[in-house]
């Protein structure tokens, strides 16, 4: 059977056995689990046709350490649904993608330690293998316009990563993909691959397109160490000035950074910081008053504390203690 052999040739392209834990396999479907210290994550592969696959990521994990050398001439297409990821962007240096955005690469840069600002990432990956992407293409549609090398040629000249942000027809393109009746999904799957291509092949885009700001590695990790930092002494009023001079950053590059990193302003981070490990003690720690609660996430009174969990959660911190009794 020459489509079987051609299917696990393929499917080795993209995964590393010794990281990935194969948990299920259905026709043309397998589900590969990997895990560290922080959480973990799932992916779902479906086999569309030869050289052709779609992908469905489910991390909930701070990191993952990936070993992946691509073994093929590769391309990839992915798309951020819910959280962030950080990813290469240039030498020495990184960007981020967000819910709506597609990367577009060919994994030359995909080897390394790749990390999830906000603990999880969830989206949509099509993976072309670029020997045999195209003959699988025409054999699905007779005469098919757009060849997967030649949008790889459009999007990715250089070795990093390409970003489109939250384009309004690749949103309803990706937002079809994720509620499919299992009965009609490989068929729909394979609609939807060549739907992405057309558009893809007809967007008139300039050369350079919205590229996303990318920061050094050094403010990246000052950023990163404030974020720890902040979490170490939420029960403390730490001014935005304080940390600048604490990690010898600027004030403008810290405020830049930190929201390319979190997707959120300082302030607005940690605000839903507090009150997020509010609530975790409201649930717990129920010898503790609300008053003592709003001391240690860092509020001095208690009617301000309660107005921002309100804010913030939907709810009063005592109807919130008691609606989960």
């Amino acid at each position: 059977m020459p489509h079987t052999v051609k299917r696990r040739e393929t499917m080795e392209t993209y995964r590393n056995e010794e990281q990935m834990q194969c948990l299920a396999k259905s026709e043309g479907c397998s589900v590969f689990r990997m895990e560290n210290a922080t959480g973990e994550g799932t992916i779902a592969m479906y086999e569309l046709f030869p050289g052709v696959m779609l992908g469905f990521n489910d991390f909930h994990m701070d990191y993952f350490d990936s070993e992946f050398v691509p073994q093929k001439h590769v391309f990839c297409i992915d798309h951020c649904r819910e959280g962030r990821m950080q990813y290469v962007a240039d030498e020495d240096a990184y960007a981020y993608v967000e819910a709506g955005d597609l990367k577009l690469d060919r994994r030359l840069t995909h080897t390394g330690h790749f990390e999830f600002p906000l603990a999880h990432y969830h989206g949509a990956m099509i993976c072309f293998d670029l020997e045999t992407a195209d003959a699988g293409l025409a054999a699905q549609m007779k005469g098919f316009p757009v060849s997967a090398a030649a949008i790889c040629r459009k999007f990715c000249e250089g070795k990093y990563p390409r970003v489109l942000h939250g384009h309004p027809a690749i949103e309803h393109i990706f937002s079809e993909l994720y509620a499919v009746p299992e009965q009609i999904r490989i068929p729909y799957f394979k609609l939807k691959v060549m739907e992405l291509l057309l558009f893809l092949e007809a967007a008139e885009l300039p050369r350079r397109i919205d590229e996303p700001a990318y920061f050094y590695r050094t403010q990246v990790e000052k950023v990163k160490a404030i974020g720890h930092y902040l979490t170490e002494h939420m029960d403390e009023n730490i001014t935005q000035r304080e940390l600048s001079e604490r990690f010898d950053i600027s004030q403008t590059g810290m405020k830049q950074c930190f929201k390319s990193v979190y997707g959120t302003s300082i302030g607005d981070w940690l605000l839903k910081y507090r009150m997020n490990r509010a609530a975790v003690l409201l649930r717990e720690d129920r010898e503790k008053n609300v008053a003592e609660i709003a001391g240690m996430v860092g509020y001095d009174s208690p009617s301000k504390f309660a107005m921002a969990f309100k804010r913030v959660m939907q709810m009063s911190p005592v109807e919130y203690r008691n609606a989960i009794r």
